[in-house]
């Protein structure tokens, strides 16, 4: 079985250049591993809030967010399982405002320390992020099997591209019908596959949904939506949950826009279109908010 989670981590680290780390307890699946605090995000939870509350659970520190620091994901097979679960990770930077350091009592941590990671047993993604050798991704024995979801739930990660072209022009998708926000224009991108990072994912959805063959030049932050009455595709409501990670995007040799992903999928249309155009469309919330920034940066050229 395939199983996907979405998670939100934070490097704190003191004056003394340590990094604040978490044991793993005999309740994670990882037991005896060094994590960075942090956890799943909620079903409906703002991500940059997840980080704050599960620092506050897991050592009791009170940290606001500094700054995102990067998005990845990884792939293992649960221990003694036939499960292989999908992490989805967002990684702050963050800083102690407030608390008292102290272990978490009965959760899946049982000590935290100011550390040097150098040596420690880190978990994989850990390691990645504060540059030290890690371990790679497992690989499912069938890749193609379908992931397991809640009934009626449905919380899903997705990579999106604020894209523009060398003459300023923004790269824009149409939503098609049975779809959320249905005829609105919106960012490209889309959900990532199981296994797959949100750079990759990203660039495949940019080709699928516009043919266009971009580069990411920079990771701009999160956003996320709650619509716990939406409808999906097939017309039954389901508690719908996006989590975004939002990447700047340039198409050097921009094309006419052609949608090549397969018909009845989520894209209806695609198309170029200068800033004082955009301004005039229908747009989804999240890419009203990347217009406007860029209509910002343009203006103070």
């Amino acid at each position: 079985m395939k199983v996907r989670r979405i998670g939100a981590y934070g490097v704190c680290r003191d004056s003394a250049g340590r990094v604040l780390l978490a044991r793993n307890s005999h309740l994670s699946t990882f037991q005896g591993l060094w994590t960075l605090p942090g956890g799943g995000v909620e079903q409906g939870e703002d991500p940059d809030d997840t980080v704050v509350r599960e620092f506050a659970e897991e050592t009791g520190l009170v940290v606001s967010r500094i700054g995102l620091r990067s998005v990845t994901a990884d792939v293992f097979r649960l221990p003694g399982t036939d499960t292989w679960e999908h992490t989805d990770r967002i990684i702050y930077d963050v800083e102690p405002v407030g608390g008292s350091l102290r272990n978490e009592a009965e959760g899946t941590t049982d000590l935290v320390e100011w550390r040097r990671p150098d040596g420690l047993p880190l978990m994989p993604f850990t390691a990645r992020v504060l540059g030290l050798p890690d371990t790679a991704s497992d690989i499912p024995d069938d890749p193609d099997e379908i992931v397991a979801r809640t009934p009626g739930r449905g919380q899903r990660f997705g990579a999106y591209g604020v894209v523009t072209d060398p003459a300023g022009r923004m790269l824009l998708t149409q939503i098609s019908a049975g779809y959320p926000g249905a005829g609105l224009w919106h960012l490209p991108g889309g959900g990532t596959d199981h296994g797959e990072l949100p750079e990759a994912a990203l660039a495949r959805e940019i080709l699928e949904e516009t043919g266009q063959h971009g580069r990411v030049t920079e990771l701009l932050g999160t956003s996320h939506r709650h619509s716990p009455a939406e409808l999906g595709p097939e017309g039954v409501p389901i508690d719908w949950h996006v989590v975004r990670v939002l990447f700047r995007v340039l198409v050097d040799v921009p094309t006419e826009p052609v949608v090549t992903e397969e018909k009845g999928g989520s894209t209806a249309a695609a198309g170029w279109f200068d800033l004082a155009t955009v301004s005039e469309m229908p747009l989804t919330e999240v890419t009203r908010a990347a217009a406007g920034r860029l209509a910002e940066e343009t203006a103070h050229r």
